[in-house]
């Protein structure tokens, strides 16, 4: 089967089109196609910020694989793997220096200069 994206720990090897959440692996991002689920657990995830077209990135999962977090709009969630199946994404594809783990792709912090004092 065909990869979802080029990124190396994701282990979904389903449609690229699109994918349930907890299929995702670490450091994969996506955006919300579609939120699932009976009644009371849809609106849970909608009320957190599953919305559609909301970007979403698998942060890191538990030692035993659940629960798994999320960046999400800005902070970081966890859900069970039972609660994000519930979610499809569209996964998008990550930089091929992100993925090798290359210093310069990631961002960087600029640290100001202070200014010196002459002590006498």
């Amino acid at each position: 089967m065909q990869k979802a994206c080029d990124f190396a720990a994701c282990n979904h090897c389903g449609s690229p089109d699109t994918c349930r959440l907890n299929e995702l692996g670490i450091g994969c991002r996506g955006s919300v196609f579609a939120v699932g689920g009976d009644p009371e657990i849809r609106r849970r995830l909608l009320e957190m910020g599953f919305c559609n077209g909301a970007s979403v990135e698998v942060v890191r999962r538990a030692p035993l694989g659940d629960p798994i977090e999320f960046r999400l709009r800005g902070y970081h969630l966890s859900l069970r793997e039972e609660q994000a199946r519930h979610v499809q994404i569209v996964p998008q594809a990550v930089p091929q220096a992100v993925q090798l783990g290359v210093p310069e792709a990631a961002p960087r912090v600029i640290a100001k200069e202070l200014p010196q004092t002459v002590t006498a």
